[in-house]
């Protein structure tokens, strides 16, 4: 297995082989890795064949780089990564050791245990002290060298038990909420069925080529991306699209890695297997989530180094007037940042993972953080606002005709076209039951305009205002006010005429969400006091859509590049914008505003580009994507006020001689498991 350097800053270097791997090869690179001098952490995603390394020194990083070029999978070697990944949870049985073991020990052995103890903890300091880092590592490694000089080694004891305890809990933690996020996501495949040389063979995912045939069975999930080859089956795509039914595909139809076949049996031609995938690339914004900080997490961790350098002073300033190395020890035992180091990205990630099960997936912590400050949405109309899908809203005969008629002979001309119109005009004349004989010759499609046929040695047009009055000259004013009143109610306009008079108007509509009235009030309700629709449908008709909708402002006849113009001008006011649309000529916008969201059914662009996905496929959604957001920013402000308050007390209580070492360790440690686990919790109600 060969690893590839893929990225690297200093002290942190991202590696990925070329397939990924199963969770025990992952377990067994995580435990050596971590067991290498220098190495000071290690992620390790076998979905994606990626190794995240943070490590003090290059000769770590070159040693990391060895190990991985040689690494290998034996039995053995898994079955002892298994027994130490149960020693790696944290345990409370350091504690009773410590408590009730200790005490019972002669005085040299816990000498010597607890000299043993604070070794790695000490070259930890002087590794950050020799880079020029006054860090939390340094920080520990001076208290407890402060007990080492005063022989107080039942607190080195205890200091070194609470600092092991804390580094394994952030460990654990970390990569319980990776995992949880992940898993929601990720598709675990282990081995598949394949048909080599007309033959079948259950090999590894790992060993499968882009030239085999997968054979995928009712009940199994699609492992790869690919084009149905034989068979036909009823495939269940929810996870992509969040669509419950299953729709049926067979030869030529594309296929994606995480659906399930429901009923039937198809054989895929991969076009994309492992990393590529359509939902690992949706684990990868996962993994590279870290890379996607929010600011406030920026901010924070920045605060939090600046914080260790006035800990060192403060302890320093504390020895001077007092000599007393206690007190000393005490201050330097009480540290702001790993609270806030531990507590933001936690939050962060429960935040992402809370988002994942209702259906709101977010690409990264700036986004959330966005999201909390959004003061201005933006709405492309169609297929957002509305249902992207045209109706039969009305049918106006002129004159002699009835509407049946109208529609029967409408139909019978668009059904040889395949755009939305006509299609939504045959459909209504199958809701009427309305059968249309082939009584037309050829139909000519006028481009943009309408069409033009011979029906009963009659010429025949339907089309469009310009179509037939301007270009054809047919003479429309008899139905003027009902053309001016349809036209002021949103309604798009199709006209026929027959042998040069008008026969009638269908008046066309595209439905709007059920939901999407009900969301813009809410997001006023939210504080969003500025909502926009953009359109390319000329002013009256906008008009009409926004008054329906109860929208104040929109821009008509917009164009695609109009779109990210109009996004970069609030932006340019200091607002803070949201900008929702699904198409591709959206995309530009998306990319422009400070959070782009789409709908789980968009186009795949627009998937890509934006930062924020609806995978519910409902408007409502959004509503959850901002609450998250808030709830996101708000818990991560209270655990910083928290952080602060408590070790302030903490603090004071060390100057003063209140709180020996001992118990200023354990206090600060409370605190930074407290704050952590109140970053797990959910944001949002459950019944919400």
């Amino acid at each position: 297995m060969k690893f590839i350097l893929v990225h690297r800053i200093p002290g942190r270097a991202r590696l990925r082989c070329g397939t990924g791997f199963d969770a025990r090869a992952a377990e067994v690179l995580a435990d050596g890795l971590d067991a290498l001098d220098g190495v000071e952490g290690v992620r390790v995603n076998p979905r994606t064949g990626s190794v995240l390394l943070l490590y003090a020194e290059e000769s770590a990083l070159e040693r990391a780089v060895t190990f991985l070029d040689g690494a290998s999978f034996s039995r053995e070697k898994r079955l002892l990564v298994e027994k130490r990944r149960e020693q790696t949870r944290p345990s409370l049985f350091p504690f009773f050791r410590y408590l009730v073991i200790r005490p019972l020990l002669p005085v040299a052995v816990n000498m010597v245990t607890a000299c043993t103890q604070a070794l790695p903890f000490l070259r930890r300091c002087l590794s950050s002290l020799s880079h020029g880092r006054l860090d939390v590592d340094a920080l520990d490694g001076a208290a407890i060298a402060v007990s080492l000089l005063r022989r107080d080694f039942g607190t080195v004891g205890l200091l070194t038990l609470l600092l092991s305890f804390g580094d394994a809990l952030e460990r654990y933690t970390q990569k319980k909420s990776l995992e949880n996020l992940a898993s929601h996501l990720a598709l675990r495949v282990d081995r598949v069925w394949v048909k080599r040389d007309g033959a079948e063979s259950l090999i590894p995912f790992s060993d499968l080529r882009e030239s085999d045939l997968v054979i995928v069975r009712a009940g199994s999930a699609v492992p790869v991306d690919g084009v149905v080859e034989e068979g036909t089956a009823s495939v269940n795509e929810s996870s992509m699209t969040g669509e419950p039914l299953g729709v049926m595909r067979g030869p030529g139809a594309s296929v994606y890695a995480g659906t399930v076949v429901e009923a039937g049996e198809v054989c895929v031609r991969p076009t994309s297997v492992g990393k590529d995938t359509r939902m690992q690339q949706i684990v990868r914004f996962v993994e590279n989530s870290e890379q996607m900080k929010a600011g406030i997490q920026g901010r924070f961790e920045k605060l939090a180094d600046k914080a260790v350098p006035f800990t060192f002073g403060l302890a320093a300033l504390v020895w001077l007037f007092t000599r007393s190395l206690t007190r000393a020890a005490s201050v330097l035992l009480v540290d702001y940042s790993c609270a806030l180091r531990l507590a933001t990205p936690l939050a962060i990630l429960a935040a992402m993972d809370e988002g994942v099960r209702r259906k709101v997936m977010v690409k990264g912590g700036r986004y959330l953080e966005a999201l909390s400050t959004v003061d201005t949405v933006v709405f492309d109309k169609t297929g957002t606002l509305t249902q992207s899908r045209p109706e039969v809203a009305f049918v106006i005969p002129a004159k002699g005709y009835g509407e049946n008629e109208v529609l029967r002979l409408s139909a019978c001309l668009e059904e040889h076209f395949p755009h939305p119109v006509a299609r939504a005009v045959v459909h209504g004349a199958e809701k009427r039951n309305l059968r249309h004989e082939e009584e037309h010759t050829d139909v000519e499609y006028v481009v943009a305009h309408g069409i033009a046929s011979q029906w009963r040695g009659k010429r025949v047009l339907l089309g469009s205002r310009h179509y037939i009055s301007q270009d054809e000259g047919v003479d429309v004013l008899l139905m003027e006010a009902k053309i001016e009143e349809l036209s002021r109610k949103g309604y798009s306009l199709l006209y026929l005429a027959v042998d040069g008079a008008l026969a009638g108007i269908i008046a066309m509509e595209d439905p709007l969400r059920p939901e999407s009235a009900s969301l813009v009030e809410r997001l006023r309700g939210m504080g969003v006091n500025r909502v926009i629709m953009l359109t390319g449908d000329d002013a009256r008709t906008a008009s009409a859509v926004a008054g329906r909708l109860g929208i104040a402002e929109f821009r008509a006849q917009v164009l695609p590049e109009d779109k990210a113009r109009v996004v970069r001008e609030l932006k340019a006011e200091g607002r803070t914008v949201l900008m929702l649309g699904d198409g591709i000529n959206d995309s530009p916008a998306l990319s422009s505003a400070d959070v782009g969201v789409t709908l789980r059914d968009g186009a795949d662009l627009a998937r890509e580009v934006a930062d924020v996905v609806l995978m519910g496929g409902s408007l409502r959604e959004l509503v959850t994507a901002l609450e998250l957001g808030r709830g996101a920013m708000t818990r991560i402000h209270d655990n910083f006020m928290l952080t602060m308050a408590l070790n302030t007390v903490f603090l004071f209580g060390g100057l003063t001689g209140l709180l020996r070492p001992g118990l200023s360790a354990v206090l600060h440690n409370m605190t930074t498991l407290g704050v952590s686990l109140n970053a797990m919790r959910p944001v949002l109600p459950k019944g919400e």
